[in-house]
């Protein structure tokens, strides 16, 4: 369960990990590479190990530890709970603190990064604080509802914003997924049962348009030209992008074979099984790649770089790159994302067909293509009705004109 990780502002390794119920952050003098990830990643399991057989010794470990007398704190509480008996044949009912360690260890080996950060944040700031050290029988339908209604106000990435929707029905999903798994073992029936979900509002998409792509591409830093070019008409996401490398280009069929995903700084599997995909390559993005390719560092894996021959950082890309371009371009600022939604309202106002839309963008299905889209299909198209007569009148033989032409026929009789 536990994780090293880098610090954002200095970039050195430190461990991350939960120890007598309280979260615990050690710092090193290590910098961020793999074979110091390898070294603290070994340690870091043999932490886990001593504390699963009650073997370890916090201060040995880190001497002079911000977190001693935290840790010494909360171990003496637990020294003195009252000990529970047991009849022979029942089964201790674990604290959601404890079954969370658990149910994370089991599970952590099938999530992507993002997915164990985005988890762990959840139980760290919100689930644990306030269930933490109850029993998992003794959470209630009530607990979980008014827990629900706090997160709905609670405050936001913004100053005077509160949660999203969205994020409270995420937060709400690893505690039904956790309570669940919990009600199963230990034979009790989930509080999280017929709970719905939070309508989430639909937001609106905001595409480029063709005269905004023209004056980013010439506002931007010209070693990122061909990097947004590939962005804007191919739909790529940022960590697909990002995490492109020459091996997954098929020059001979003409494909961008995504395979890959860069986020969190580390490379690994795509967002989905649907997200594996071949993008069919148009002409301009072909010759972006090609330039791209006479320009690439010697020996770089990657297609697109940072100075050093790494992948592109999505962070100092938005700040650095994107924002500047669009600010200088006068373009209003939005989320690289946009770069997806342009391509596909461009490739339906262009007629191209939608199940191909759809496989280039890693939709399994059309469906979410007009659920996302769908009011830019009439938005670039003719909205008043006339393709409809103009069909009727080509089929039946009559219309708009196939009127006129019944009633001068009626007016001569």
């Amino acid at each position: 369960m536990g994780n090293v990780r880098p610090r954002p502002d200095t970039g050195r390794l430190y461990f991350d990990f939960m120890y007598a119920g309280v979260r615990c952050r050690e710092q090193t003098l290590l910098p961020d590479s793999s074979a110091n990830r390898k070294k603290l990643k070994a340690i870091m399991e043999r932490i886990e190990a001593e504390i699963v057989l009650g073997a370890f010794d916090y201060a040995k470990t880190f001497p002079g530890s911000k977190n001693l007398e935290k840790v010494a704190c909360a171990l003496a509480e637990a020294a003195a709970a009252p000990l529970r008996v047991l009849r022979p044949g029942q089964q201790e009912i674990p604290t959601l603190m404890d079954f969370v360690e658990v149910w994370w260890m089991e599970n952590e080996v099938r999530w992507r990064e993002a997915t164990r950060i985005y988890h762990r944040g959840f139980l760290d700031k919100h689930l644990l604080p306030p269930f933490g050290a109850l029993r998992v029988d003794a959470i209630t339908r009530a607990d979980v509802l008014q827990f629900r209604s706090r997160l709905a106000k609670a405050q936001g990435r913004k100053e005077g914003s509160t949660l999203s929707p969205k994020t409270v029905n995420s937060i709400m999903t690893v505690l039904k997924a956790i309570l669940d798994e919990a009600a199963d073992r230990h034979g009790f029936s989930s509080p999280c049962a017929r709970i719905d979900r939070l309508k989430v509002p639909r937001k609106d998409i905001e595409p480029f348009s063709v005269d905004e792509i023209r004056r980013i591409l010439a506002a931007v830093r010209p070693d990122f030209v061909d990097y947004l070019i590939v962005r804007f008409y191919t739909g790529m996401r940022s960590g697909e992008v990002h995490g492109l490398k020459w091996k997954h280009i098929d020059w001979e069929r003409r494909q961008i074979l995504i395979r890959e995903t860069f986020s969190n700084g580390r490379t690994e599997y795509t967002k989905t099984d649907g997200s594996q995909r071949a993008i069919d390559m148009t002409s301009l993005v072909l010759e972006a790649l090609k330039r791209q390719k006479g320009a690439a560092l010697p020996g770089a894996d990657y297609v697109f770089t940072n100075s050093a021959g790494g992948p592109v950082d999505n962070k100092n890309f938005v700040t650095r790159i994107w924002n500047e371009a669009l600010k200088k371009a006068g373009v209003p600022v939005r989320r690289p994302y946009q770069a997806r939604h342009t391509f596909a309202t461009l490739m339906l106002a262009a007629g191209e067909n939608p199940e191909w839309i759809a496989r280039q963008l890693g939709h399994t299905t059309t469906e979410m293509l007009f659920k996302v889209y769908s009011r830019y299909v009439p938005n670039l198209t003719r909205r008043d009705g006339a393709a409809f007569e103009q069909l009727l009148a080509s089929a039946q033989g009559y219309g708009v004109a196939g009127q006129g032409a019944v009633a001068g026929e009626g007016g001569a009789a």
